[in-house]
């Protein structure tokens, strides 16, 4: 075993009689890593998708155990529901009218983090491998791995957006998660502006020090690092060559009914902007009647969250607006919004990548958004549009930024963008971009991702820091 990766969430979901790779971002940039070096990935698993304890991937050769922790359904509503889904992700997405205060979140939480962490310790027996700890679900484990085994190699990575400390000001149990998290030897955040929210967030916390990017925490010297995450740029390679896929992206174009594609795809959640992005559509369609029947957006939801009342909500809100649109501007054969509530394994979207003539990713606030990514690698002659709140925004540099929050702003980049298009202009002109972006995106693929994170955490300090000078000491 090289690897012990600990998430809340599974890599694979049942299909059928079999086990396939989860749609998702941690599981689209972890599993091919797990595939490449082996080990094992330690996870909550979802009672509805197969009672087994421990899966063994890929089946016909396996290079990696799956351990499935069963959690109380108690845990589940607390940990999973309330404190990860309820207060931590409005939280760091700047929402703070959605986050909820509550004891119980905070006790169930604590009780789910600790069965990870005795699931991880039952099997990791040689320090010398490295453990490696996804996201805001699990924020207490490093410090407990840490207080069972003080020399292990321990990894954190955050994946969504940190906000700066006056946000996480309003969070009662914000010191004990800090010291959490610190429990690692190295965490990671995708860009320097995350990791310049946490040093100053740490700075909050009683006894820690901040000394460039190393918090001094409890004898412990912690290093804090921006580790960009990119996709497996060969597998969508290898994806949009297949025949297959490039004529179901012809069939994409021509159910379209119209001369260009505009896609999204965003997990129905309220901070991917999904209903900014449908009024400002309509607001095009209002204002540019030119462009009825000449372009339509495909927008692929996919189901997220649906006990949650808050999503629910927001499936009406989206279903409605979807429904308003296209019952006020269809015509024979063509539809303004083709909407797919559904969940699409990464090789179909290939296709649909390949289909779209521009991709619109303009979340309210993303850690990273690899879709962005995704579609800027595979587009062969597409135009990416990119929200300026995405961590995305930091690394592709290139694309054509927005402000989700601009409805009017949004519509008039969509009108320039299809009338450049119509004249002929937009592909030429995007040449080049294209060429930096795809520079850009293969820079950053996830192998490498990993490697250098994982050869940074292999460079933390093998012995505690000593003592910071006092005056350097305090929040």
């Amino acid at each position: 075993m090289s690897l012990v990766v600990v998430a809340n969430r599974e890599p694979l979901r049942r299909e059928g009689n079999s086990w396939v790779p989860a749609v998702g971002g941690l599981a689209t940039a972890l599993l091919p890593v797990l595939e490449r070096r082996g080990g094992a990935w330690v996870a909550w698993g979802e009672k509805d998708a197969g009672s087994l304890p421990l899966l063994y991937y890929p089946p016909a050769a396996p290079r990696f155990a799956v351990h499935r922790l069963f959690l109380p359904p108690r845990d589940v509503a607390g940990s999973y529901h309330g404190m990860a889904n309820r207060t931590l992700w409005p939280l760091a997405h700047y929402l703070l009218d959605r986050v909820e205060i509550r004891r119980d979140f905070l006790s169930a939480y604590r009780s789910t983090n600790r069965r990870f962490a005795e699931a991880v310790l039952s099997l990791w027996d040689d320090p010398h491998v490295p453990v490696w700890v996804q996201d805001y679900h699990l924020m207490l484990v490093p410090a407990l791995l840490r207080a069972a085994r003080p020399q292990g190699r321990i990894g954190f990575f955050w994946h969504i957006p940190w906000p700066p400390p006056e946000v996480w000001q309003v969070l009662p149990w914000l010191e004990e998660l800090l010291a959490g998290v610190l429990g690692a030897d190295l965490v990671g955040l995708h860009t320097a502006e995350y990791v310049d929210n946490f040093l100053a967030t740490c700075r909050l916390l009683p006894g820690a020090v901040v000394r460039g990017q190393r918090v001094l925490w409890q004898g412990r010297a912690v290093r804090v690092e921006a580790h960009p995450i990119g996709i497996d740029t060969a597998r969508f390679r290898r994806w949009a060559a297949e025949p297959r896929i490039r004529e179901r992206a012809a069939r994409l174009r021509r159910a379209a009914g119209g001369r260009f594609v505009l896609l999204g795809v965003d997990r129905l959640d309220y901070t991917k902007g999904i209903p900014e992005r449908l009024a400002a559509w309509e607001r095009l369609l209002e204002q540019h009647p030119q462009w009825r029947g000449q372009a339509t957006l495909y927008q692929i939801a996919v189901p997220s969250r649906t006990r949650l009342e808050s999503y629910r909500q927001l499936k009406r809100r989206v279903d409605e607006q979807v429904g308003r649109i296209n019952g006020a501007f269809m015509q024979d054969g063509w539809l303004p919004v083709r909407y797919l509530y559904r969940a699409f394994p990464p090789q179909e979207l290939a296709a649909f990548y390949l289909a779209a003539d521009a991709a619109l990713v303009t979340p309210l606030r993303d850690g990273m958004n690899l879709v962005a990514q995704e579609y800027a690698w595979v587009t062969e002659n597409g135009v990416l549009v990119l929200s300026n709140l995405a961590g995305a925004a930091a690394v592709l540099p290139e694309a054509l930024r927005v402000n989700p929050y601009d409805v009017d702003g949004l519509a008039e980049t969509l009108h320039g963008i299809l009338a450049s298009l119509a004249e002929g202009r937009g592909r030429r002109a995007w040449e080049a971009r294209r060429a930096a972006l795809k520079e850009r995106v293969a820079a950053l693929d996830v192998h490498g991702w990993a490697a250098r994170f994982l050869a940074s955490l292999e460079q933390a300090p093998a012995v505690p820091a000593g003592p910071p000078p006092a005056e350097c000491g305090g929040p």
